[in-house]
């Protein structure tokens, strides 16, 4: 039977055997969540970079560029990493180049580590995700983006999810895997709350963000496509 495995921090990833393994990248707030609602509105492919200074040079060559850095929108983008600025139906047929500060690195370090296939997971694409996991004959590592190479709490609530949906299709023998699933679990009816008291919806608030992005990403199916890590771009495969 597959494996099922969950990795808390991109800082761990070294200590898992990822070759030949699906990777689920997760960001819930919000890299991957605005990946997901960049593929519903049409774009056409995502090129992520690990940093703002390598995105920006994607300029000249027709992308849209989009970076944030510690939760802000860098100065001199087209984009931050809200996914209400994703959400702008003139992005249809265009390309992304996209920097953050914890996802775009995440899909850096499944990349080095020779993941065989590379795919975004969020609350908004959760039932497709899941659908095609299961279809898959592939070990799946759900790889949590974190905050900085620390442990966040809305990513591995969302790996939690994950895991409590496809277990069943899977070999669990993973205690990382097993603490997600709980805390997913014991917090079903409240998943707002607890996100909001997470250290980066914080962050959030003291910016005084105009849009409530925490109630956005934790949407259920709204965004319901699956990119796919295909060469150096992410593609709708769904």
């Amino acid at each position: 039977m597959k494996n099922l495995e969950v990795v808390v921090s991109p800082a761990l990833l070294p200590f898992y055997h990822v070759k030949n393994k699906t990777v689920v990248v997760i960001d819930i707030l919000r890299a991957t969540s605005s990946m997901c609602v960049a593929f519903k509105i049409g774009v056409e492919k995502i090129l992520t970079l690990a940093s703002a200074e390598e995105c920006k040079l994607f300029k000249e060559f027709d992308f849209i560029i989009a970076a944030e850095k510690d939760a802000i929108k860098v100065a001199g983008f087209d984009l931050g990493n809200s996914p209400f600025e994703f959400e702008n139906p003139l992005l249809e047929g265009k390309n992304i180049a996209l920097a953050t500060t914890n996802g775009t690195k995440a899909i850096k370090y499944a990349n080095e580590n020779g993941a065989s296939n590379i795919v975004i997971g969020s609350f908004l694409n959760i039932d497709v995700l899941c659908n095609w996991l299961i279809e898959q004959n592939n070990d799946v590592i759900l790889l949590c983006a974190g905050w900085k190479n620390k442990f966040n709490l809305e990513d591995t609530l969302f790996a939690g999810a994950v895991v409590n949906i496809i277990e069943s299709n899977f070999h669990v023998d993973c205690d990382s895997a097993l603490f997600a699933k709980l805390l997913y679990v014991s917090n079903i009816d409240d998943l707002e709350n607890l996100v909001r008291a997470s250290s980066h919806a914080k962050r959030f608030k003291l910016q005084s963000y105009q849009t409530d992005d925490v109630k956005y990403c934790l949407q259920m199916n709204t965004a319901p496509v699956l990119p796919i890590l295909e060469g150096n771009y992410f593609k709708k495969l769904i």
